[in-house]
């Protein structure tokens, strides 16, 4: 296991306050050093992380 990786089991996901409760939807966990995402439907096949760069890459594309 990479130490400097977050454990996603531990991680803090949240789910964004416009989703629906039947909606198909993403949930999202921050980290001072990126964050992770994962399907709120299939949380058991795990979450894809992003370095803090990706992650502000992201988030300034979809603004």
């Amino acid at each position: 296991m990479n130490e400097n990786r977050p454990l996603f089991v531990e991680a803090d996901f949240r789910t964004s306050s416009y989703s629906q409760s039947e909606a198909a939807c993403v949930e999202v966990a921050d980290w001072p050093t990126g964050a992770a995402v994962r399907d709120s439907k299939h949380r058991e096949l795990g979450a894809l992380s992003f370095g803090a760069d990706e992650w502000r890459a992201f988030l300034d594309a979809a603004t």
